[in-house]
This record gives C-alpha cells, structure tokens and sequence, in this order.
C-alpha cells in the first residue's frame, strides 16, 4: 500500500525548537549527530542553548545531568545504539539514580538503521531503558505522536527515553489523538487474537489485520506507545476477550514490548503470547525494507505467522 510517509525525526527537531521559544528553561545537547537526529532545527533557533558535546556519548549523559542539576529541563539525542549502549552506566547511576530531568530522545533504533548494519542497530535499547528505576519508555508511531511524546516528556519531570525512527512513516493519527501516558490505544477491534505492537511496526500490523480479515481472522489491534509505565488494563482485557495475544516490535523479543506483555500477563491472566521480532541475534546490513522482510516484520509475514497460531 503506497502512502505519504513523513519524518518523525524532523517533528521531533520542530517540536523542540518550538517549545524552546516557550520555555526558556529547555536545552538540548548531542553528541556530533544533530543532521541525523535533527536537533539542528533547535540549534540554529536557539544557539545559546545547544551543546555539541562531540564523539562522547558518556559525557553527553553526565553534561546532561550537571545541567539538569542547575533546573534546566534537558534533551539529548544521539543513536540508539550509542545513548543506550555506551552511556548506560552514566543514564543508571547519574541521571535516573538522582531521578534528574533529562530527557533521552535516541533515534536510529532497531534494524531499519539499514544499511550501518549491525554495529549501529539497537536492538537492546529499550530493555535497558526500561530495567532502570525512574525511567519513562515512549515508542512513538507517526509525527504526531511523536510530537506529542516530545511535549509530554517537556512537560513532565523525570527521566524519559523516547525511541525516535530512523526511516519516514505514514500517518496513523490524525489532529483530534492526544497522548496519554496511562493508556494504550485500541485501533481496531477484535475477537480472534490481540496484535499488540509500536512505533514502526504499528502500520505494518494495521495492514497485516486486513489481511487477516480477507481471510477471517478478526483481530484487535493495539498500539502501545508506553512501554513504561505500561497500561496493562488494556492489555488484560484483551487477552480475555481473543484468548490468544501477539506482540509486533523492532528490537529483539527479550528484553523489549513482548517481554513487557509476557510479565503482565503471566502474573494477571496467563494465556499463550507469541512474540515477533529480532530472535536473540545481531543485525546485517540492508536497505530497511529489505531487513523487516527478513526477520518478518512486514504485514504479510506478520498475517503469514498468525494464520499459523489461528489454525
């Protein structure tokens, strides 16, 4: 299906730079990537309040957290893989330790990096994130929830990572979604299995329960953008209504949403969760579509597995 995709990364530089024209109190820092992660917009509106730490992402974090000291609310990006990997240490033991006001907006997760292959593709990321107390885990789908994700996180004090695309998307949301950090979104209904999903994947599930549907299969689908603190109401009450439950993400099955879903339901309501993403192994290099296709993150593949679950 062909649609008009737009750059999460570009609202998230848009966003920030117009909060920062309300709130004086906003800085942002990166480490030598803001072209890629498109803080740039925020640096040439406000260059008196963006910091080039440079190829140093440890500093990147403790320079965040000194700022965040002195009452300043704090954004910083770079890759996925860099912010998470390489800085986790400093995230755990100075910023969410302290419960600090840094805001983490990565960008490049999972493997639509594409072609900077497996050195470059966080996988891991969000199980890191979410292992470490204080810290709030956004995966936004579409520019306007990221947008909205970005002003949440500015607006409320604590630690946030918030996992930004590397490749364009398509709308899911229109002008009347709101952002609610308590709530996942049911966006279809339905009665055979629950597709539970994020982020990149969420169109992709969207399509695949087309698909479903040409084939009988009615199935709910729901985004779940909150990975921390996640909304395991939603969750529960869907598991009772289809009794069988999958989980859609870009990033490896341990660690990420489908462990997330597993812990709730395994301790609430135990019911059979098959989780679909990067099995315990590394990245490759490859244009994104090609990767979704091959470790079967695509709407076809997504359909192809669950017909398998159904029958």
């Amino acid at each position: 299906m062909i649609r008009e995709c737009k750059s999460v990364r570009n609202a998230y530089g848009k966003t920030i730079s117009e909060l920062g024209n309300e709130n004086k109190n906003i800085v942002v820092l990166d480490a030598d990537l803001s072209c890629s992660t498109q803080t740039q917009i925020f640096a040439k509106a406000h260059p008196d309040r963006f910091f080039n730490v440079g190829i140093a992402e440890q500093d990147l974090m403790t320079t965040a957290a000194g700022l965040a000291c002195t009452g300043k609310t704090v954004f910083v990006s770079t890759f996925a893989i860099f912010a998470t990997g390489r800085a986790w240490e400093q995230i755990r033991n100075t910023i969410c330790y302290s419960n600090l006001n840094v805001k983490i907006a990565a960008t490049h997760g999972g493997i639509t990096v594409g072609e900077d292959g497996a050195s470059h593709q966080a996988l891991e990321d969000i199980s890191l994130m979410r292992s470490i107390p204080n810290m709030t885990v956004i995966v936004p789908a579409d520019e306007t929830e990221t947008a909205q994700a970005v002003k949440y996180a500015a607006d409320t004090f604590g630690p946030c990572y918030i996992r930004i695309a590397r490749t364009n998307l398509p709308d899911v949301y229109d002008k009347n979604y709101k952002f609610n950090i308590k709530k996942a979104i049911i966006l279809k209904e339905g009665s055979d299995i629950s597709i539970l999903t994020n982020g990149e994947t969420l169109v992709e599930c969207l399509d695949c329960a087309k698909i479903l549907e040409e084939k009988g299969i009615n199935a709910e689908v729901i985004s779940i953008p909150v990975v921390k603190p996640i909304d395991k109401e939603t969750i529960i009450q869907s598991a009772k209504k289809t009794g069988k439950v999958v989980t859609v993400e870009n990033h490896s099955i341990i660690g990420g949403l489908g462990s997330a879903v597993c812990e709730v339901l395994s301790e609430s309501y135990p019911v059979k969760v098959t989780r679909i993403g990067i099995n315990d192994e590394f990245g490759q290099s490859g244009s994104a579509k090609e990767l979704l296709a091959y470790y079967g993150l695509t709407s076809d593949k997504i359909a192809q597995k669950i017909i398998g679950i159904i029958k």
